[in-house]
C-alpha cells in the first residue's frame, strides 16, 4: 500500500514546467522540463523505470525544490516524453551517457551548482554517472542523492519474481513489451516480439530483450554491467541512499551497508516505512524523501 497508493493516487499540484528539446550524441533527442525561478542552484531530477517528469514524485520533488530556492531540471528518459524517439535504443539503468548530455547541458546554461537525485532506476543512473566519472566528474555537481534504488539489478529482479511482487513485474513487462512493440514498427525486424506473458522473471525478460537490444550476452550479464553497485566506491561527491526496509521491488546489496560503512562521504538511510518511492508522511503535502532531499542538497549546496 506504501507503493501503490502514492503513485496511483497522489497528485501534486502547481508545477508549471518549460519543455525544451536537446539532441544528444547520436542524433536522438531528450525532452527535459525546467522550473526556473532565476536560482543559482539547480537539482536534476531523473525518473524510474516507465516513468516521466509528469510521475507525482518527480513533480513533488520539483515542487518542494522550486519553492525554496532552487531551480529544477526533470528530464525524460528516450521514448519517455509522450514521443518515441529515432534510435533504436531506448535506455537502461546503465545508460548514463544521457545523464551527461542533461549535465552538460545545465552546465552551459550557466549552472555552477548542481545536485542530482533519481528515483529507483533514474537513482541506479544517478549512481553509476557519479561513480564511473569519479574524479572526472564535472566541478559543478556538488552532490548527488539516490531513493528506492536497486544496486544491485540481479537481487532487485529476484524480489520482482516473488510470488507477492508479481503485480509489479508483470506491469513493467507489459508496458516495456508494449513500448519494444512499436520500436519495431519503427526498426522492423530489430527485436524478436515476444508476449510478455511467455516470460516468468525479468531475468528471461532480460535476456531476450535487454541483452540482444544492447549487446549483453544475457539477463545477468546486463545486470553485471550495467548496475550501479560496481560503481559506489568510485563516487567522490557527497552521497545519500534512500532506501525503505519494506520496498517491494529490493533486496541483498541493494542496501550496500559494507560500502557506506567504508565511504565517509556516502550515507545509506534505511527507513522502516516507504515502499518503493513512496515516503508519503501524515498530514503533510510532501514526501518523507522530498524533504529529506531538501535538507541534504542545502547542506551541501549553499
Amino acid at each position: 500500500m506504501e507503493t501503490i497508493i502514492p503513485s496511483a493516487l497522489r497528485k501534486v499540484k502547481g508545477v508549471n514546467y518549460e519543455r525544451e528539446r536537446i539532441g544528444t550524441h547520436d542524433d536522438d533527442f531528450l525532452d527535459i522540463d525546467w522550473v526556473q525561478n532565476g536560482n543559482k542552484r539547480l537539482i536534476i531530477v531523473s525518473h524510474g523505470l516507465e516513468g516521466s517528469s509528469d510521475r507525482p514524485y518527480v513533480k513533488g520533488m520539483a515542487k518542494i525544490f522550486g519553492e525554496n530556492g532552487w531551480d529544477v531540471l526533470a528530464w525524460n528518459c528516450r521514448s519517455c516524453s509522450e514521443e518515441m524517439n529515432r534510435t533504436p535504443k531506448l535506455y537502461h539503468h546503465g545508460y548514463t551517457v544521457d545523464v551527461k548530455t542533461v549535465v552538460n547541458h545545465a552546465i552551459v546554461k550557466g549552472y555552477d551548482s548542481i545536485g542530482l537525485v533519481g528515483f529507483s532506476m533514474g537513482g541506479s543512473l544517478t549512481l553509476k554517472y557519479s561513480g564511473e566519472n569519479g574524479s572526472d566528474l564535472p566541478e559543478a555537481v556538488k552532490a548527488c542523492m539516490a531513493v528506492s534504488v536497486p544496486c544491485e539489478l540481479s537481487k532487485s529482479a529476484e524480489q520482482l519474481a516473488e510470488r507477492g511482487n508479481k503485480f509489479y513485474q508483470n506491469r513493467f513487462m507489459k508496458k516495456l513489451t508494449f513500448k519494444l512493440t512499436k520500436k519495431n514498427e519503427q526498426f522492423p525486424g530489430l527485436v524478436d516480439i515476444v508476449p510478455w506473458k511467455r516470460f516468468n522473471n525479468f531475468h528471461e525478460f532480460d535476456t531476450h530483450y535487454s541483452a540482444k537490444l544492447y549487446g549483453f550476452k544475457d539477463g545477468q550479464d546486463f545486470y553485471d554491467k550495467v548496475q550501479c553497485l560496481p560503481f559506489l566506491k568510485q563516487i567522490k561527491i557527497p552521497c545519500l541512499i534512500l532506501n525503505a526496509a519494506n520496498d517491494p521491488m529490493l533486496s541483498g546489496l541493494c542496501y550496500p551497508e559494507d560500502i557506506a560503512e567504508e565511504m565517509d562521504n556516502i550515507i545509506l538511510e534505511i527507513s522502516d516505512h516507504g515502499g518503493h518511492v513512496g515516503f508519503l508522511q501524515k498530514g503533510k503535502k510532501a514526501t518523507y524523501a522530498e524533504e529529506r532531499a531538501l535538507q541534504f542538497f542545502n547542506e551541501q549546496i549553499h
